[in-house]
């Protein structure tokens, strides 16, 4: 079998890790992206495991991002993600990945997409999946971006620099509307169960959240205890395909199970103790809500960040599932989100005008590392023959 490589660089943006391509280095025809991409990362694996590629067997270890400099006056960089299935051969663009977008801006200088000077960079971003803008901004060395330094995420083990994303004006990036459905509380009927309330928001990704309660669960589970349940994760995608529904970013049920990455679902909880899966115990008086998430039907070990700015947002949003679970002790200010990995902050500056609900902001910080470069070597069948 003849190979083909690609320039490419592997990056760890948050909790996620992508290969790295400019858009240069692609073909031109979107179409014949998914091949490509599909066969670096060693998908599809009926094992799971990819080991056969670049990916890691998990959803926040299968992930592309495309880059190339934007034409737009608003932003330095367009920026395509791209969620790569792992069974199946399926590649997802519906929804960005917030982790990896606090790559992009690193890459972006150090790749030579824009300059930079100073102590520290600000690149404006576009994401082309959700038609949104990101500022990414980091500390600068000699022009290149500076990985080292003291901040520590939920995780990773390690420190790096901080990076600060700040997502403008995130409402409606999947559906057009911060509140897709009208309502701030839904109830779904779901087959084999009944119904459901659930809040159906839409900030950064579209997300159904219920409470954990009213599918049997605390709102402290760890992955690997919804792993073995699979009447749960059932359960859960079986709410998320009726969210998606009712969201309008599917006609119908099928429609929408063929859709992976977007919207996400989350079950929340009130603050309480929590363990985590370094072993130690999150306190109730350290976050103002537990949350769980499912991304591509996987349980995640941490939080999907786009996932992670909607619960804030949510919270914001009075008599929402997520606003009624806040602890009473909660500020005004970012919301302290305990989960698997142990707490995430996160900023929404969200206001009511004229009796409807508007997102400003969402920000959060986030450290990446860039992890090698060369050329990535796939299969020549994947390549659109010439």
């Amino acid at each position: 079998m003849i190979q083909r490589s690609l320039p490419a660089v592997f990056m760890r943006g948050g909790t996620s890790k992508a290969i790295m391509f400019h858009a240069r280095d692609l073909p031109a025809e979107r179409a014949a992206w998914d091949a490509i991409f599909t066969a670096a990362m060693g998908t599809p694996d009926p094992y799971g495991r990819q080991l056969d590629g670049m990916g890691g067997g998990v959803s926040s270890l299968s992930k592309v991002c495309v880059l190339a400099p934007s034409s737009r006056e608003e932003a330095d960089i367009d920026y395509t993600f791209a969620q790569v299935l792992i069974k199946e051969a399926r590649v997802d663009y519906k929804g960005n990945c917030g982790n990896m977008s606090s790559a992009v801006g690193p890459f972006a200088v150090d790749e030579g997409l824009l300059s930079a000077s100073g102590d520290t960079a600000l690149v404006r971003i576009y994401n082309t999946n959700t038609r949104k803008i990101i500022y990414s901004t980091f500390p600068l060395e000699e022009g290149r971006s500076r990985y080292d330094g003291d901040l520590v995420i939920p995780g990773v083990s390690g420190a790096g620099a901080p990076i600060r994303l700040d997502f403008i004006e995130p409402g409606g990036a999947t559906t057009g509307r911060l509140l897709p459905s009208g309502g701030v509380v839904d109830r779904l009927d779901v087959p084999g169960f009944g119904s459901i309330e659930a809040s159906l928001v839409d900030a950064a990704n579209a997300t159904v959240f219920v409470r954990a309660r009213d599918v049997g669960l605390s709102g402290t589970e760890l992955p690997d205890q919804l792993e073995a349940r699979p009447d749960i994760l059932k359960l859960l995608n079986d709410i998320r395909l009726a969210g998606s529904v009712r969201m309008g970013i599917a006609p119908d049920i099928a429609t929408a199970g063929s859709i992976s990455s977007v919207p996400y679902v989350g079950f929340i909880s009130p603050h309480a103790d929590g363990p985590t899966l370094a072993g130690d115990v999150i306190p109730a008086n350290a976050i103002d809500l537990a949350a769980r998430v499912i991304s591509n039907g996987q349980p995640h070990r941490a939080l999907p960040l786009t996932a992670s700015l909607c619960t804030a947002v949510a919270a914001r949003i009075t008599g929402t599932v997520v606003a009624e679970a806040l602890s009473p002790a909660a500020g005004a200010g970012p919301v302290r989100l305990g989960m698997p990995s142990g707490v995430l902050t996160v900023g929404a500056d969200v206001v009511c005008e004229n009796g409807a609900w508007i997102a400003r902001s969402g920000s959060f910080y986030r450290t990446a590392r860039r992890l090698f470069d060369g050329r990535v070597w796939i299969p020549g069948s994947a390549f659109p023959r010439s």
